[in-house]
């Protein structure tokens, strides 16, 4: 018969560098009281706590508030358009394969160097040229 153990919960100490490091984090913008929850599984309610202490932004009588929704709303943004211009560069990507492509095919069959010839005689239109 297994005995009924209650987990302990340990309280955890954190040091005064690493609550500023944590207020620095929030305070550049870079990430998010919930974001930094999860990164460091630290309470929002610790967070928010030091950053009432350890703020330069800090008026006195004024409080430090979050919109949630908003800075998750804007991630998702932003990886939405990595993800846009990622797809927007691998499209470019294959023009350029078949551009280059479509040069070399142009190639063997003129026996010419476009891609090095300068001196390229420019195309008459629609009239047939004669292989050499």
């Amino acid at each position: 018969m297994k005995a009924n153990i209650k987990l302990l919960k340990k309280k955890r100490i954190y040091s005064e560098e690493f609550k500023r490091q944590i207020v620095k984090d929030f305070e550049s913008g870079q990430f998010s009281v919930p974001q930094l929850e999860k990164l460091h599984n630290i309470s929002n309610t610790s967070i928010y706590s030091w950053i009432h202490k350890f703020s330069t932004f800090n008026e006195k009588g004024s409080r430090v508030v979050e919109m949630k929704n908003s800075s998750a709303q804007k991630m998702k943004e932003q990886q939405a358009r990595i993800k846009e211009l990622e797809a927007i560069v691998g499209r470019k990507q294959i023009k350029i394969d078949y551009l280059e492509k479509l040069i070399d095919i142009a190639e063997d069959d003129l026996s010419i160097d476009i891609k090095k010839n300068s001196n390229t005689p420019q195309s008459t239109g629609s009239e047939h040229i004669k292989k050499h």
